[in-house]
């Protein structure tokens, strides 16, 4: 019997009249890396904020880690990295760490041992004593991606996690995740638009207007679409350019 970390049932949401999720059900399953691609504007941020609990559904359910969703537990089981850093821009890299640590109740010994990794993670560590405002667009992204990894959670909800982010890093950080995935059995939610990236997950969501039209392995999905890359699987699937 397969064990689900994230499932969906019929769930929908609209803004101003506008339908951004059509009526959608979905099941990620636990330990594995799962990739959610589309272009700019097809739901992929609304279908996260809804699965954090961020944004309430007009209709249907949403579970994660067997929780009904919103639920004050999952905020500690879940590291979830939005699309706009929400960082502290007047205190340094280190005491955004240590803040975001404490906030997670992590003992002292813990809370030290898990700044140091994840700040050597995302190659932060010489720069932690440097305040947040005098980051780069990308150092930020990578201080963010630190503090959704810092409690050790089981369940990771990344938003566009190496937007930003150099070549030489983003493939570490992909390392990383697939580390985590493979030995310590974490369940991977990320948002991309990169192919190179989708070719890593275990299963590829397409979504379009608010419509999953392709949901399989990266493999299968070119198999069933003839296609050489997922911008041509993403097109027969029904989509447009990503």
């Amino acid at each position: 019997m397969k064990h689900y970390a994230i499932s969906l049932d019929n769930v929908e949401k609209s803004f101003h009249h506008k339908q951004v999720i059509a009526p959608l059900s979905l099941n990620i399953p636990t330990g594995q890396l799962v990739g959610l691609l589309g272009p700019s504007g097809c739901g992929k941020t609304t279908l996260i904020k809804m699965i954090m609990g961020m944004l309430k559904p007009d209709n249907g359910q949403i579970q994660a880690l067997n929780l009904a969703v919103p639920h004050q537990q999952l905020l500690s089981s879940i590291g979830y990295m939005a699309q706009s850093d929400a960082l502290y821009l007047d205190l340094t890299g280190e005491e955004n760490l240590n803040f975001f640590a404490k906030l997670y109740n992590l003992s002292k010994r813990e809370r030290t041992q898990r700044v140091v990794y994840a700040a050597q993670l995302v190659r932060l560590k010489d720069d932690l004593h440097i305040k947040v405002a005098n980051y780069s667009g990308g150092m930020k992204r990578r201080l963010s991606l630190a503090i959704a990894l810092l409690h050790n959670p089981p369940l990771l909800i990344l938003d566009e996690p190496t937007v930003g982010i150099d070549p030489v890093l983003k493939k570490e950080i992909w390392q990383e995740l697939m580390r985590l995935k493979n030995e310590d059995q974490k369940t991977i939610l990320v948002t991309t638009h990169a192919m190179d990236e989708a070719q890593k997950c275990d299963q590829l969501i397409m979504l379009r207007n608010g419509y999953i039209i392709a949901n399989d392995t990266p493999q299968a999905l070119k198999t069933q679409y003839d296609a050489q890359d997922f911008d041509e699987v993403f097109l027969k699937a029904g989509g447009e350019v990503l």
